[in-house]
């Protein structure tokens, strides 16, 4: 599968850009997911193949991960025509490592088409690997930008339709008194937009209180949890063309994370179940009495 990276620039007045595809495995789809309406973006426990659970903290979608373990955004293309994906994580550009705006490059996927995203682009052919960490141990927090670590964006573009050839007329002659305007640089650089912070949360539902004896069993809150800057791995690209249908996003989407311990502190998920230390006066059946080991 093709994920495309995207360079833009302006070019008469309308929004171009050239675009770098990587090729990367494709993973069965996912059960769950945090949002589906242009494409659908999923986190994946890459040590087990399993997507992680979503919840829900007021409408907005949040994951729990593990330190330690890798993990990759699979990205899901739900229309039949090209789009173009830009992906943060921590606030940082997962291919640039800039600090995000969505007018940098991103992903291209085909119609229908569906890739996993697994590390931060080093070069034409290698990545590191996204790993939950601790804050203090993330990409974003190492290079002087903590203050977003724990969230995933996602911001969504439509492809710009092709442009119609129409019969061209010379136009009329300007007087010599008139003053031509300039003509606009065919390589002036689009700037981003002012972008809202607010998660795209269409459709969901908030969690139901938790019980004030749930809330008492929860795990006291620790430090956040990160994406590192994990092992390199061998992962393709290739460039191919890509033009924007806008400046602004169709589809923005924002998936919060943290260590389970640190979601049920907050309330946002179950408390995990605690092991009761009281003895058992019958904790398993037997017909007879079995000798003890050998000392």
């Amino acid at each position: 599968m093709n994920p495309i990276l995207e360079l833009f620039f302006r070019r008469r007045g309308l929004l171009a850009g050239a675009a770098l595809a990587t090729l990367l495995g494709v993973a069965a789809m996912p059960a769950a997911h945090a949002e589906s309406r242009l494409v659908q973006v999923d986190v994946v426990d890459r040590d087990v193949g399993q997507t992680l659970h979503v919840w829900r903290d007021h409408g907005r979608p949040v994951v729990a991960g593990r330190p330690g373990d890798r993990y990759a955004l699979r990205l899901v293309n739900n229309s039949g025509e090209r789009v173009l994906a830009v992906v943060a994580i921590d606030g940082v550009n997962v291919i640039s490592g800039e600090t995000a705006a969505v007018s940098q490059r991103g992903y291209v996927l085909g119609p229908w088409e569906r890739a996993e995203v697994n590390g931060w682009r080093k070069s034409e052919s290698e990545i590191a690997a996204f790993e939950f960490t601790s804050l203090a141990d993330s990409y974003a927090a190492r290079t002087g930008r903590p203050l977003d670590v724990g969230v995933i964006g996602v911001a969504v573009f439509r492809e710009a339709a092709p442009l119609e050839v129409s019969d061209m007329r010379p136009m009329p002659r300007p007087r010599e008194s008139a003053k031509a305007a300039p003509a606009p640089s065919p390589m002036a650089p689009a700037l981003p937009a002012p972008e809202s912070r607010r998660a795209d949360a269409a459709g969901a539902l908030a969690p139901p209180d938790m019980s004030a004896a749930a809330r008492s069993q929860a795990p006291v809150a620790r430090e956040r949890l990160g994406t590192g800057h994990g092992a390199r791995e061998t992962d393709y690209l290739r460039i191919v063309p890509f033009e924007r249908a806008g400046a602004q996003p169709d589809q923005r989407l924002e998936i919060r994370y943290d260590s389970y311990e640190n979601l049920a502190a907050a309330g946002i998920v179950p408390p995990p179940r605690v092991a009761s230390t009281a003895p058992h006066a019958f904790p398993a059946d037997r017909d007879y009495v079995s000798d003890p080991p050998l000392r």
